[in-house]
């Protein structure tokens, strides 16, 4: 499923919708998820999950992306090839579908795989936010590896990892040889981006920075400067390729977001790590919960 983000509030006095339209809810594996209206945008909602946001999706607009982390995981796929150009991509935890639905809309043409393990939230989902049906949108309800380990030898051209059970990322999730899939699933110059999150002392960030360079020559990473400076929980956008990555353009679109985050990567990016090692399958544990009130 999608990670728990802050949503930024929408500016752009767009219409209210409707206020009769009510909140849809419906227990799944994970919990309660609840679908609930954006009174600022008239065919929007919010994924909830036992109360916490989960994803955002505006079925007027998907190019809308109101949470910070994902509106990153938009830099990268919007920076993953020239603009347009219609992409092979693999999702790993589905939401609401956000960024599949985004990158329909930017990309035409693209053909896209969802994985997600909650069969009862891909059910609400479908039903009740419906994909366009022109999309070439894939989605399978089963566990990300499972899914992962389906797909062909180098069909990928992105693979986007937001995977959370529990507001916690899975330790298989976590390994190289988990990452060492990825690598057979992408095409040569393709690129692994995942949502990640961690808070003080930042071990699990840096253990997961030091797992993808072992297996990626190329990587930059993309966080909140009081994530960076370990004094809050949060998420962090990790990019990773065999190809240079765009780093000047994703800095700059990163530090232009409405909440500026920073990007990192080369020396600087090793030296943040602070002599992490790759994390591998036997030693693997769930990324950290993230403290009482993070989503409150």
């Amino acid at each position: 499923m999608a990670r728990r983000g802050t949503p930024s509030r929408n500016a752009g006095g767009r219409k209210r919708t409707d206020p009769a339209r009510e909140p849809v809810a419906a227990p799944v594996d994970g919990g309660l998820a609840e679908l609930v209206p954006d009174r600022e945008r008239p065919r929007a909602w919010t994924l909830l999950l036992d109360g916490a946001p989960q994803s955002h999706v505006d079925l007027d607009d998907p190019t809308y992306l109101s949470f910070e982390y994902q509106r990153r995981l938009g830099h990268v796929i919007d920076l993953a090839a020239p603009p347009g150009r219609p992409l092979h991509a693999v999702h790993l935890g589905g939401g609401a579908f956000t960024l599949a639905r985004y990158l329909a809309a930017t990309r035409p043409r693209s053909t896209q795989q969802v994985v997600e393990v909650d069969a009862p939230l891909v059910h609400l989902v479908r039903t009740a936010l419906p994909l366009d049906p022109q999309a070439r949108i894939r989605v399978r309800a089963t566990d990300a590896r499972a899914g992962l380990g389906k797909i062909p030898d180098g069909w990928a051209d992105l693979v986007v990892a937001d995977v959370f059970s529990g507001a916690r990322t899975p330790a298989h999730l976590t390994s190289a040889e988990f990452l060492t899939e990825v690598r057979r699933v992408l095409k040569p110059g393709g690129q692994y981006t995942a949502n990640l999150a961690d808070g003080p002392p930042l071990a699990h960030l840096r253990g997961q920075i030091a797992t993808a360079a072992s297996l990626f020559p190329e990587l930059a990473l993309a966080a909140d400067p009081t994530v960076w400076r370990g004094r809050r929980f949060g998420n962090a956008v990790l990019v990773a390729s065999d190809l240079p990555i765009a780093v000047a353009e994703l800095t700059r679109r990163v530090a232009s977001d409405p909440h500026p985050g920073r990007v990192e990567h080369g020396r600087a990016l090793a030296d943040f790590t602070g002599g992490a090692t790759a994390v591998t399958d036997e030693a693997a544990r769930p990324s950290p919960a993230p403290p009482p009130g993070t989503f409150g």
